[in-house]
């Protein structure tokens, strides 16, 4: 870039989640190379972080669905002129709908370039298509940019810029399998994880669409086999959805297999989480947009096995095929499970994943990527300015 930028970023909050995981990285890849980054939001718990990482924050509630929200266009507009913004670069809906309207009372001397990020398959309506309207549009994977120019035909595929969620490798250190020591330490808590058994893990907040269900229905037919295997659940306890808990006891009662489930609340341990576990599960009945976990599980070195559909899919037939699963085939799935499990020996004859096959998908690669599109849109701002 030619000169320190201004960067703006837009959502409704800073709590948690992917979007402002993504939000935060990259405010703090702006920082280190030198540019301003500001968050507008309603503000949360993650303001502490952003703000250690010498970005900044303006409390702003750009995301809260009322008519009352609109009131906000003018005071948002002000705030970019006053801080000289370069790129304005909107996360979800109803902050981009704002941010758009500020955007258009500019002058043309004065306003900032136009970016859009589409972090999630969202239902294709007048309302989501605002997502489509950046001068550039991010797409979080292959997926979405296929879902986008489905359903938003009119959108020029030249705006579109894939740019994969990543992770930073070192917070995902390859575990050589068998990790007895990461399986103690789940175990220590959970003690019906314990044993030599295999360990699947499904991390996942406390809803139908992360496939708990098909993942109880698998341990069951496992067990059924002969196989000690075990299920851990984090994330599924959620003290906001106590029928829901209940619902999965009452259905690990039914089939038998109570004693070798563990439903608890997340881990803020995930690494030592798929160290400890032998596959990893990813079964959400939904397509999603991306498949972060597919990523983190092969950093660490453990298969992982998911319905080939949406982003996991994308990932699991790129990265491992042998993971990939018709959706909803329960038989399938459990014909999966087994060869996976049949071959870990192989599987983990201790080499850590190739650096170039996980690379594109590293944290670095996207903010470089991400700081790269930001540079693309400000090579005109001098002349604007």
């Amino acid at each position: 870039m030619s000169r320190a930028l201004t960067v703006v970023q837009l959502l409704p909050a800073l709590e948690s989640g992917g979007v402002e995981r993504s939000t935060l990285e990259i405010a703090d890849a702006l920082v280190r190379a030198g540019h301003r980054a500001v968050v507008v939001s309603a503000g949360g718990r993650l303001v502490r972080r952003l703000l250690d990482s010498g970005a900044e924050h303006v409390a702003l509630d750009i995301g809260r669905k009322s008519l009352a929200t609109l009131g906000t266009v003018r005071p948002l507009r002000e705030l970019l002129v006053r801080e000289g913004a370069d790129i304005v670069h909107a996360r979800s809906r109803l902050p981009a709908w704002i941010g758009w309207r500020a955007l258009r009372g500019m002058g043309e001397a004065v306003r900032p370039r136009f970016v859009t990020t589409v972090h999630g398959l969202n239902s294709p309506s007048r309302y989501s298509a605002i997502m489509t309207r950046g001068e550039r549009v991010v797409c979080v994977s292959d997926t979405v940019r296929e879902y986008v120019l489905r359903h938003y035909p009119r959108t020029d595929p030249a705006r579109l810029r894939v740019v994969p969620r990543g992770i930073d490798p070192a917070a995902f250190p390859f575990a050589p399998w068998h990790d007895r020591v990461a399986r103690a330490g789940a175990a220590a808590p959970h003690p019906r994880l314990g044993g030599d058994g295999p360990l699947l893990l499904l991390p996942g907040r406390g809803t139908r669409l992360k496939g708990h269900a098909d993942a109880l229905a698998l341990l069951a037919r496992l067990r059924a086999d002969g196989l000690d295997a075990r299920l851990w659940m984090p994330g599924a306890r959620d003290p906001a959805r106590v029928d829901y808990v209940a619902e999965l006891e009452a259905r690990a009662a039914d089939l038998g297999i109570a004693d070798a489930v563990a439903i608890t609340p997340p881990t803020a341990a995930i690494a030592e989480a798929y160290a400890a576990s032998d596959l990893v599960l990813q079964l959400s009945r939904k397509p999603e947009a991306f498949g972060r976990t597919v990523i983190e599980a092969i950093s660490v070195g453990r298969p992982v096995l998911g319905w080939a559909h949406g982003g996991v899919g994308e990932l699991l037939r790129e990265l491992q095929p042998g993971g990939a699963v018709a959706p909803f085939d329960e038989s399938a799935l459990h014909a999966g499970a087994r060869a996976l499990l049949d071959g870990l020996p192989a599987h983990h004859v201790a080499t850590p994943a190739q650096p170039d096959r996980l690379a594109r998908y590293s944290l670095r690669a996207m903010q470089e990527a991400t700081l790269a599109i930001y540079d693309e849109l400000a090579d005109d701002l001098p002349a604007r300015r």
